[in-house]
């Protein structure tokens, strides 16, 4: 039976997310440019594919969560996708956390955030390569607390060159960016007030660049940046 799945399932799928491909398209394309860099060989799926559930699942729609992650299973089938990856770590989270909830052992897709991958790559070998320069680092909530991915991102950075200067509150301590969870959506005031202190801290590191691999972070964070004295990229920005 391996066998036979290595043979029939042989599409790695890059999957953006919904923020990255109808809101910071930039991402899409610099991700798709850094993956083949990377040596990865990947389909994507255009408007096949749906939303992988997460805004729907975080706002107590099981029902509509349940029909998205059957649509998305539907599609990944029949394009014989034994892989996703992912460069959103909300949807990294779904697809690796949540849908094995929903389908058991009909979910045998393997699911890989992207740093992961450029972790492994070797980068100080590549015209990835940049100039010593400081940053400080943000953790996002899915990727960190979530599902366990601290290093791997640092990883890629230290291998671009750059320094990582981290703020008082960092890995499993991370201090959320405010944006997820509906609180952006329902409390904006509240998501505001949560960014510029993340903000606050992570100019008191002295870095001038504040870089997360997380859509949300990124656009959340550089909104209530601006005017202060530190820039916010998403971790695409700097390769």
């Amino acid at each position: 039976m391996k066998i036979f799945k290595k043979i029939f399932k042989s599409n790695t799928l890059y999957y953006p997310g919904c923020l990255s491909k109808f809101v910071a398209k930039d991402l899409v394309e610099n991700y798709r440019r850094i993956l083949r860099e990377a040596g990865l060989d990947f389909i994507e799926l255009a408007d096949l594919e749906v939303c992988c559930g997460s805004p729907a699942l975080k706002a107590g729609y099981a029902d509509d969560f349940k029909k998205l992650a059957e649509k998305n299973l539907q599609v990944f089938k029949e394009h014989s996708v034994g892989r996703i990856v992912t460069h959103c770590p909300a949807c990294f989270m779904i697809f690796k956390k949540e849908y094995p909830k929903v389908f058991g052992e009909k979910w045998d897709i393997e699911v890989t955030h992207a740093t992961e991958i450029l972790s492994k790559t070797k980068i100080q070998n590549s015209k990835f390569k940049i100039q010593n320069s400081v940053v400080t680092y943000h953790d996002p909530c899915h990727l960190g607390r979530q599902m366990g991915i601290y290093d791997e991102p640092r990883e890629v950075l230290k291998s671009l060159g750059y320094e990582i200067k981290e703020m008082d509150l960092s890995r499993k301590e991370s201090f959320c960016c405010g944006g997820g969870g509906g609180v952006q959506s329902n409390e904006s005031e509240l998501a505001n007030k949560i960014a510029k202190d993340r903000i606050a801290m992570a100019k008191k590191t002295g870095a001038k660049v504040l870089v997360t691999p997380c859509p949300l972070c990124y656009m959340h964070l550089k909104k209530n940046a601006e005017g202060e004295d530190i820039e916010v990229k998403e971790l695409s920005h700097l390769m």
